[in-house]
């Protein structure tokens, strides 16, 4: 073959093989060549992005400024947006001035393990200010709305934001916005000169494993934070009440705070006790029981619980000088009943806690008095009060005219021996109610609430158990007369509760069946923060035990024995049992032990009085019934216990 036909065959093998590689190129490749085909339709982002590249090294050297000053600048905005004024800020500094050294470290060490994370530092900045900023915001807004601080065990309701935002004042000040756009501006600096770090894949773990694992010490090893905060100063009183844990956040300010309260949540974390057995359980309920089946004759009555969302009777304070009109008919039904003093396990918030007191006959206190108790029971069926009443041939009710997804009772409380249960959702605009809702203020008229009680007692054929918790009194406190005085717009709302309350007693009269009626509040109203009523009575840590009482009467429509109703204060979870001992329930050994607490520790809470030691029968009492396996007398039927582990 001559040179000039072996170059042609040559060259044809070439394109045979160039064709080849075309037909099998990698489609991700070609789309690749595409996009890079049309970059240029954008080629001042394009442009805007090499200048980016450029920056990176060109300014090398105030990019690394930028870095260095970020944990400060951030730490700042952090405190500031949170105090809304800088004199607080300036506060810190010259006033605890080791805290906000604290407070400069622990943010450095978040911004290195971020920065080992995502190695670009605009995209660290980015993150870091979101969560800082958000935090800060929430924080702000938590304190004015209700008079308590953010902590980070908060953060659980996060997927219930959406009903959160109801309670809230949310005010978008100039100030704030101002803070944001000083922040935003801080970012948007960074990402423009785009500083980053040069770091092999080890380094950056490296990184982060020295940041990450420090933090985790700060937080569950009591060794390694307590010469820590002791270093910085730090305030590490235990918080028993919600007074003290703000006069905490006083002194450690924002960040800190939120670091040691998470240690203070840790520490506080259930643990089972080395002494729990069945045997043990055994041991602790064998006692005798004085049995009955008689319920008064045999007549079982209805027995109604309601639970008034932030009832309260605040003429307990003299100073205030409240009118008595706005509690007339709670004291007449005093008188036509009997009253006394209950000691609920919270103030201005976290209803749940009172709400499990009342449902399960046992103290928050027996699982260190969470902000959610219902959080910590284990997914199974439940030996709540609804599954006594259940056995005994009571229809069980549970009505809340509020969201059923809240706190997730739909889903925990079902597993509590309700047989019906009854929610009214506004924003969903779906309801369980079965008479007309009507509003008062922001949520459902409490006389509405009244109204579906008396429907339920008419419609069932059996004595019922109806356990309520209301929403008409629950804040924001902004409507009425005057929108900037929440005292006098709450007490108004209070006098409306009254004037349902006394039509709901009224009718109650003509109903012919007995019918027992508990009416307590579930704590003390969420007032504003620097505003509200608490501050200007000077309420602290040590003298704030009135919040904490809350009157509440029985009432009955026949001829109960109300002799059995205690003198002296007692915590809530005790009322259960007195109702049972009211109506002449049956017992068994766990009821006749709650009766027999009653009479030797009759208050068992922190929050009320932090001097109580602790009970470890009480405690392990509790686990063991709503945590553990419930080996103590149930009222569980034996054909539920098979999905009862």
């Amino acid at each position: 073959m001559n040179k000039k036909a072996t170059q042609s065959a040559a060259g044809t093998a070439v394109k045979t093989e160039d064709a080849l590689l075309n037909e099998v190129k990698d489609p991700i490749e070609a789309a690749i060549e595409t996009a890079e085909e049309k970059k240029p339709r954008f080629p001042r982002l394009k442009k805007y992005n090499e200048k980016r590249e450029a920056n990176s090294s060109k300014y090398s050297k105030f990019n690394r400024f930028i870095m260095i000053i970020f944990p400060l600048f951030i730490c700042c905005m952090a405190e500031i947006t949170q105090s809304k004024y800088i004199s607080s800020f300036v506060n810190l500094i010259t006033e605890r001035p080791t805290v906000f050294v604290f407070d400069l470290i622990i943010t450095a060490v978040v911004f290195i393990f971020l920065l080992g994370l995502f190695k670009k530092g605009w995209l660290t900045i980015l993150v870091q200010t979101f969560i800082f900023m958000a935090l800060s915001t929430t924080e702000l807004f938590k304190y004015g709305t209700n008079g308590n601080h953010l902590i980070l065990s908060d953060m659980k309701l996060v997927k219930s934001v959406k009903s959160l935002t109801s309670f809230a004042y949310i005010k978008i000040t100039p100030r704030l916005i101002l803070y944001y756009v000083i922040a935003i501006a801080f970012v948007y600096l960074a990402f423009y000169f785009n500083p980053k770090i040069k770091a092999s894949p080890l380094r950056r773990v490296t990184m982060c494993c020295a940041c990450a694992l420090p933090m985790a010490a700060l937080i569950v090893l009591p060794s390694f934070y307590n010469p820590v905060y002791n270093a910085f100063k730090l305030d590490t009183t235990d918080a028993t009440n919600a007074f003290k844990l703000n006069e905490k956040f006083d002194k450690n300010h924002f960040l800190a705070f939120l670091v040691q309260t998470a240690s203070e949540s840790y520490a506080n974390r259930l643990v089972i006790p080395e002494t729990y057995s069945e045997e043990y359980i055994n041991q602790i309920t064998d006692i005798p029981v004085e049995t009955t089946e008689d319920f008064n004759g045999g007549k079982k009555p209805n027995v109604i619980v309601i639970m008034s969302e932030s009832y309260a009777d605040f003429r307990v304070f003299d100073e205030l000088k409240v009118d008595d009109k706005y509690y007339k008919y709670f004291d007449r039904a005093i008188s036509d009943g009997k009253g006394g003093i209950a000691i609920t396990p919270t103030y201005a918030s976290w209803t749940v806690r009172s709400e499990f007191e009342l449902l399960f006959g046992l103290p928050v206190r027996g699982l260190n008095t969470p902000n959610m108790p219902q959080r910590e029971l284990a997914d199974r069926v439940q030996p709540a009060l609804a599954q006594y009443y259940k056995s005994w041939g009571y229809n069980t009710v549970y009505v809340h005219p509020f969201q059923s997804n809240f706190y997730s009772r739909a889903k925990i409380y079902g597993h509590f021996g309700f047989e019906k249960m009854i929610y009214h959702d506004d924003q969903e605009g779906t309801t369980d109610f079965t008479v007309p809702v009507d509003h008062f203020g922001t949520y459902v008229d409490d006389s509405t609430v009244f109204d579906q009680i008396l429907y339920e007692i008419k419609d069932s054929d059996k004595p019922i158990y109806l356990h309520t918790t209301t929403m008409q009194n629950h804040q924001p406190y902004d409507q009425g007369e005057d929108p900037n005085n929440e005292f006098v717009n709450y007490l108004t709302w209070i006098e409306h509760t009254n004037d349902g309350l006394n039509d709901f007693l009224t009718e109650l009269k003509k109903v012919d069946e007995p019918t027992l009626v508990f009416f307590v509040g579930d704590h003390f109203p969420s007032l504003r923060g620097e505003t509200s009523v608490y501050n200007q009575l000077g309420l602290t840590g040590e003298n704030c035990s009135p919040l904490y009482q809350q009157k509440y009467f029985f009432w009955s429509n026949y001829d109960a024995d109300f002799s059995y109703i205690p003198e002296e204060e007692v915590s809530f979870f005790y009322i259960p049992y007195v109702i049972m001992n009211i109506i002449d329930a049956p017992r068994d050994a766990f009821i006749e032990k709650m009766n027999g607490y009653m009479k030797t520790l009759p208050v068992y809470s922190t929050e009320y009085n932090d001097e109580i030691p602790r009970n470890d029968e009480l405690d392990i009492l509790t686990m063991d019934r709503v945590v553990l396996e419930d080996f103590s007398p149930s009222p569980i039927p034996d054909d539920e216990l098979s999905t009862h582990d």
